[in-house]
């Protein structure tokens, strides 16, 4: 290596206007890169400049955005500390670019964090490094002494690396009398020497000359080389072979098959004999593998495959050699003609592993490269994205692209894309050449959690058991990962939210829901849970959904009874029937109520006791009791009724209810009735039994005079209306009277209720309105065995016919 790389150790920045100027005028233009220019052999390590700087990052920047080099061959890597561009291996200008004029590296600067590309382009300068050398170190020429002065020789060149000024400039020849040195060019610009017969030569005198030829380049400092050149003088051969053409030129593909013919050359010789026998050869053979030569006749064929991309053109110098020594010499130039025999390539730098499904419209993902190592349009390529995907490609520089979004990502649709890019150059025919990648989408927490129905409705049985499942909800999140991991919660209720824990509990995992607690139709028929699914995501996100549990009723209530009650004392009461009633007199009526629901609290009544059979009738589900025929003389006048109340469920339930009837016009008759039970023969007890009877009838009579006076108060300061069912002869006419604790309304039939001025209901259910429409008064006791009437007719001298009594038994 010459010392000029030591005096070019610097690196020099140049900005260009031309990409800027160009932009202008072409919407296709490139995009301006960063340009440097350095000195080949530059030692490791050695600056080129500061890429940070250049692409507008600072030092601190450096560790987030990993500012890199992306090139097929690491020449160059990035400081991470300071950001300059360094040379990373050995700049052999010659080895990388070989002949060519101008020699530059283009690579890709790349920056993450976003992603993004500079375009770099290194200028390698020549230094003068290669030193002329010949192929030989000497040559033998051959003139006869009867050349002529004039007469031209073609000696062997010598070949420079370098280029420019450092190449290959000029030939030397040592000082001789006999001989002259010109220095000839090529059409590819190489120098070659000729070398010319000045003066006449004499065998006799001398028989060879020796010479010395140097090669020299116009390097700083220049460098040289010399050969040896042996020249013998031959015998008189009068006349040379003479060459058909001094220059003979062809054009040939660089396709042709070895053993094809390139061209035939032929020369004549004017002597007769062995003078005039031509012989044919290189006079470089050494240096010629390509092509062949026929010695005969003068035949030159494809000996090796030739490549355009790595020779251009060939100049051969061909010699005739007649029989006498004497020799002619020509020019053989071959062009080389670009085929197109290579395929494009993708290469792709710079892939990410993943992209996420939120990554924003015109975002650069890769870089790609396409190399075809054809020339003009046989290396113009062109790339295009196979099929609909949601990428685009944009012309980065000559030859590179990159490749950014170009629509919506969305990784639950499709969690990959296998991204096709075909490049074609515009030879004829065209060569193409498909690569495919693959690029994995990235998960984003963009999706909520789906419930599989948009409300839920339960049906759970009354009684169950506590800690049972009850229902089971259930969410999907398309997303990976926490993204997609659904836990389940109550969010709100209707219930208490005290109390709201101690019935119900969800699962977080399985979103099963459980009962904390037996739930009781009867207190509870009905709840409304708000539950929530919510992902694991950052940021979660959740969704609501109504879960309704209807709590279905079970035949956990036994019917009951309402009527007839047991009185204060705890004995049974009974009720009073006239002599002449006649079939279907409307007697009593059972009144019992069940808590359940549905056919659980369909109650029906039927007889499982009574003292006469037939004489009484009992409706299935009214409850009523009627009269089925008339009294008859053998008939008992105390009538003892079991009525059982079963209820519709499965099993059934039921209770029981004495009725205890007592025959009769009048109270009167009913006393002795009474006494006509047996009585203990012990006289303190039958004395013990007319003192609590005329309790009862003083206490009934202190009642009724109360209620009189207070009915005739109330009669003076208010309305009729005002004082209803207290006044006497009036009977307060109701609709349906719900039993204490009953809530379902499972009476049967609506009924009438007389009741005293306390409230109380202590009395029969009769039909009041077929009692007021007979116009006969019903007369009803309180608690003291009084009787005082409730319900009369217009007629206020009306008699009552029948009459209930509470007393005790």
């Amino acid at each position: 290596m010459g010392s000029g790389a030591g005096e070019k150790g610097w690196a020099e920045r140049r900005s260009v206007l031309f990409p800027f100027l160009l932009s202008l005028f072409c919407p296709a233009a490139l995009s301006e890169q960063i340009r440097y220019r350095i000195p080949e052999e530059m030692p490791k390590g050695s600056v080129v400049g500061n890429l940070a700087k250049d692409v507008g990052l600072s030092v601190l920047e450096l560790p987030t955005r990993k500012l890199r080099v992306s090139s097929e061959k690491p020449y160059f890597t990035v400081s991470a500390e300071s950001g300059e561009l360094l040379v990373s291996s050995r700049l052999d200008r010659e080895q990388i670019c070989g002949k060519k004029p101008a020699c530059a590296l283009e690579f890709e600067a790349v920056a993450e964090n976003p992603l993004n590309f500079h375009h770099v382009n290194v200028e390698i300068e020549d230094i003068n490094d290669h030193t002329p050398k010949f192929t030989q170190n000497s040559f033998e020429l051959q003139i006869s002494e009867s050349t002529k002065p004039g007469a031209r020789f073609i000696l062997g060149s010598a070949h420079d690396a370098d280029i420019g000024t450092n190449s290959l400039q000029n030939y030397q020849l040592s000082p001789t009398d006999h001989f002259l040195l010109v220095n000839k060019e090529k059409l590819d610009g190489s120098k070659y020497p000729e070398l010319v017969l000045k003066m006449p030569l004499d065998r006799e005198e001398k028989r060879s000359y020796h010479l010395i030829l140097t090669a020299l380049d116009f390097g700083d400092p220049p460098l040289s080389s010399t050969v040896q050149i042996q020249v013998l003088v031959t015998d008189a051969n009068d006349n040379p072979p003479v060459f058909s053409q001094e220059l003979y030129r062809v054009g040939l593909p660089e396709n042709v098959f070895p053993g094809t013919t390139v061209l035939r050359v032929s020369a004549t010789d004017q002597d007769e004999g062995v003078n005039a026998e031509i012989t044919f050869s290189f006079t470089e053979a050494g240096h010629i593998t390509e092509f062949d030569l026929n010695s005969n006749t003068g035949e030159i064929t494809i000996l090796n495959t030739l490549d355009f991309e790595e020779v251009k053109e060939y100049s051969i110098v061909l010699e005739a050699r007649d029989g006498g020594g004497m020799i002619a010499q020509c020019t053989v130039e071959i062009e080389v003609l670009d085929v197109n025999d290579h395929v494009p390539e993708v290469i792709f730098q710079s892939l990410p592993d993943l992209i996420m499904e939120d990554t924003s419209l015109g975002t650069h993902i890769a870089l790609l490269k396409i190399r075809d190592k054809d020339s003009g349009h046989n290396g113009e390529v062109i790339c295009k994205l196979e099929g609909v995907v949601p990428f685009k490609l944009l012309t980065s520089s000559r030859n590179t692209y990159k490749l950014v979004t170009d629509g919506v990502l969305d990784r639950e649709l499709t969690p990959e894309y296998n991204v096709t890019i075909t490049a074609t150059d515009r030879g004829k025919p065209s060569l193409s050449s498909s690569t495919t990648i693959t690029l994995h989408i990235g998960d984003v927490n963009d999706n909520a959690p789906i419930f599989e129905q948009a409300s839920y409705l339960v049906h759970v049985a009354e009684n169950n058991p506590p800690g049972a499942s009850i229902a089971q909800v259930s969410a999907t999140d398309p997303d990976l990962g926490p993204n997609g991991r659904v836990s389940y919660s109550i969010l709100a209720s209707d219930l208490e939210p005290r109390a709201l824990s101690s019935y119900v509990s969800v699962s977080a995992q399985s979103g099963v829901v459980f009962a904390q607690r037996a739930f009781d139709h009867e207190q509870l028929r009905a709840f409304e849970l708000t539950l929530q699914a919510r992902d694991q995501g950052s940021p979660a996100l959740s969704a609501n959904v109504s879960l309704r549990v209807l709590v279905g009723d079970r035949n956990d209530n036994a019917p009951r009874v309402l009527y007839p009650a047991l009185g204060p004392d705890g004995s049974a009461l009974f009720d009073m029937v006239p002599r002449a009633a006649q079939p279907g007199y409307l007697v009593t009526k059972v009144v019992a109520v069940d808590a359940d629901s549905g056919h659980n609290a369909w109650l029906s009544y039927h007889v499982l006791q009574a003292s006469e059979a037939g004489l009484f009738s009992l409706g299935l589900r009214t409850g009523e009791v009627r009269t089925a025929r008339a009294l008859g003389d053998r008939d008992s006048a105390r009538q003892r009724l079991l009525v059982a109340v079963r209820d519709g469920g499965q099993p059934p339930l039921s209770a029981t209810a004495t009725l205890h009837l007592v025959f009769a016009d009048s109270l009167q008759e009913v006393l002795p009735d009474l006494s006509d039970q047996p009585v203990p023969s012990d006289p303190q007890a039958e004395l013990q039994f007319y003192l609590v009877v005329a309790l009862a009838l003083i206490s009934m009579l202190f009642l009724l005079a109360v209620i009189l006076a207070i009915a005739l108060r109330l009669r003076r300061s208010s309305s009729p209306a005002a004082w209803g069912c207290f006044q006497p002869g009036f009977c307060v006419k109701s609709g349906p009277v719900v039993p204490p604790n009953y809530s379902e309304g499972t009476l049967p039939y609506s009924y009438n209720l007389c009741v005293t001025h306390t409230g109380k209901t202590e009395f029969n259910f009769l039909n009041c309105n077929e009692q007021l429409s007979s116009g006969r008064d019903i007369l009803c006791g309180d608690s003291s065995g009084a009787l005082f009437p409730l319900c009369n007719s217009n007629e206020s001298t009306s008699h009552p016919e029948t009459l209930s009594v509470v007393s005790s038994i």
